[in-house]
């Protein structure tokens, strides 16, 4: 008798465990899936040492962009929803163009726009880093691209990803005089 109690008891465990590994992608998809969405342009910037001037430009998936003596080429470039905590990432590989008209390949991997201090390119002379990723840009396509879908045309300084204009105006405007306290 105590050992059919000892079988139901176990049996029941498993099924238990079992009915957990089923059930808990329904009850917790968030935690279980975050969705990525998968961008066609990557934005980065670039750091000249020679001239202290810092650069912003934009590369869609799979074009190839010169900085320097640097060609820079994201692979895939990822955010997530604006409902989620903010995570960019992206992969991508960067070449170097060396005296020698030899190109060698000096970073191939993931960049993080949260963290560009531990996920960018140092280089002598240029740095890169991932920025952010957007869904178009005001740069044309590349005539053979055939990454993810570009989302129409973005006006400059306008970001397809943010939300629609709250009627705020931007820009910190003209600082009014305090009164005066005597």
């Amino acid at each position: 008798m105590a050992d059919v109690v000892k079988t139901w008891n176990t049996a029941r465990r498993v099924l238990a465990g079992a009915a957990f590994v089923v059930l808990a992608p329904l009850v917790f998809p968030a935690s279980a899936q975050t969705e990525k969405i998968e961008n066609p342009v990557a934005v980065f910037s670039g750091l000249d040492k020679i001239t202290g001037r810092i650069i912003s430009f934009d590369v869609y998936i799979g074009e190839t962009v010169q900085f320097g003596a640097l060609q820079v080429t994201p692979r895939v470039c990822h955010t997530r929803p604006q409902t989620e905590s903010p995570l960019t990432t992206g992969f991508v590989q960067v070449d170097e163009i060396t005296l020698n008209n030899e190109v060698r390949r000096i970073f191939s991997g993931w960049m993080y726009a949260a963290s560009p201090g531990l996920h960018a390119v140092e280089h002598a002379v240029y740095d890169i880093w991932l920025t952010n990723c957007k869904l178009a840009s005001t740069v044309p396509p590349p005539e053979d691209y055939d990454g993810p879908p570009i989302q129409g045309v973005v006006a400059d300084g306008e970001d397809p990803l943010a939300g629609p204009d709250d009627g705020v105006e931007s820009g910190p405007g003209i600082p009014r005089k305090k009164p005066f306290q005597g």
